[in-house]
């Protein structure tokens, strides 16, 4: 019997151990349901940023940020928490935010926020912060209220910028986006997204790379390479670079970002840099009337100085904080390539070797598509230069 009463006190203290996990002191249950109860929260807040409900969103928390994103129009926004870290009645929630403007995108964009709570003394939550979460890129309304102006083929969202400077990079757009289409196809999207921040580290922000990293760069764009479904692509506009150019210029530079759009689904990591940022600039230029002297003044300078390069440029000569002139001497080397190949092959095919290369791989597409080598394309590319410039 004592064995027997021995055994049934160490099940009972057993049991009881597992109830004091699940239940408190006090009966109630200790699940904590804060996680539940921000995730309720952020979905409401959602709803009210896609309704452009201000009362709704006011009734989330604090209304900062409502004006900055009121103007953009929205298919799609949502948060998706994934920490929550409580301190009482304070909390910071990382979360997820995938967002999408109508009728442009055929993906989200998705980024990481961090986003400041309290809890009131009914018990219900509160947002009273919303940024971009550490180590993550800025977005355009995270510097002010987002400015929109619609053209015919794009789409421009400005901020710290005028409705008449944002129309006129629309006007650039709408003409961006036939120039591509009429020497890539029309297999593409058919429209671009334009971002205007205030300044230059406006403009790195963005893109979560220091302001010295695009000092004198125009213009960038993003969005993912080698996939058939489009993304939310991007061209980013540095307003103190790109203000600096002249019409043809200014043309010139969205032209050759809106290609980088066009072309995105065949570009991958064995896409050389020669060729997918020769062929955006052939696209640029292809309608300037400018002479290679002109388009290409670095290259054209060095190789009548009898320095004329040896091979195609490389990926890493196209680094942004490198030495400039080489830089340049990089980009006007892959466009000479891409005129190479319009000039012997001709243009369809050019554009043939872009898709063959995104494909099969550089060497494959000399072999299938131009029926040359890398070593023989570079010798010819090297007499080309020495014919235009020597």
């Amino acid at each position: 019997m004592a064995g027997r009463r021995r055994a049934s006190g160490s099940s009972v203290v057993a049991l009881c151990l597992l109830l004091v996990s699940l239940v408190a002191c006090g009966g109630g249950p200790t699940t904590d349901t804060a996680r539940a109860d921000v995730q309720r929260l952020l979905d409401r807040r959602a709803a009210a940023v896609l309704d452009h409900d201000e009362s709704g969103y006011r009734s989330t928390g604090s209304a900062t940020g409502f004006a900055q994103v009121a103007a953009l129009p929205l298919a799609g926004w949502s948060y998706r928490l994934t920490e929550l870290h409580r301190t009482g009645d304070e909390a910071t929630a990382d979360a997820e935010l995938r967002y999408r403007i109508e009728g442009f995108d055929k993906a989200p964009v998705t980024t990481r926020r961090t986003l400041g709570l309290t809890r009131d003394a009914d018990g219900g939550w509160s947002v009273t912060s919303d940024r971009p979460a550490p180590n993550s890129a800025e977005q355009l309304w995270d510097r002010g209220p987002v400015t929109v102006v619609r053209g015919e083929h794009s789409l421009v969202l400005g901020v710290g910028q005028s409705r008449r400077t944002l129309g006129l990079y629309a006007d650039l757009g709408d003409r961006a986006v036939p120039a591509v289409s009429r020497a890539w196809g029309t297999d593409w999207s058919g429209h671009v997204v334009v971002l205007v921040p205030q300044s230059l580290e406006a403009m790195a922000g963005l893109l979560g790379s220091p302001a010295t990293s695009y000092r004198g760069i125009a213009a960038v764009t993003t969005g993912e390479t080698g996939t058939a479904r489009a993304p939310a692509d991007r061209i980013i506009v540095n307003p103190e670079a790109y203000g600096v150019l002249g019409s043809v210029g200014k043309q010139v530079v969205l032209t050759h970002e809106t290609t980088h759009v066009a072309t995105r689904a065949h570009t991958n990591s064995g896409t050389p840099l020669w060729l997918s940022e020769g062929y955006a600039d052939w696209v640029g230029y292809r309608d300037s009337g400018r002479t290679p002297a002109e388009t290409a003044p670095e290259l054209a300078r060095a190789v009548a100085a009898g320095d004329v390069p040896t091979a195609l440029p490389n990926n890493g000569d196209f680094g942004f904080t490198g030495d400039s002139t080489a830089l340049a001497q990089a980009y006007e080397g892959g466009w000479m390539a891409c005129r190479l190949i319009e000039q012997r092959w001709g243009e369809r095919r050019l554009g043939e070797f872009y898709r063959a290369v995104g494909a099969n791989g550089v060497e494959a597409a000399m072999t299938g598509v131009l029926g040359t080598s890398p070593g023989e394309f570079t010798g010819w590319w090297r007499e080309y230069l020495r014919a235009e410039f020597g």
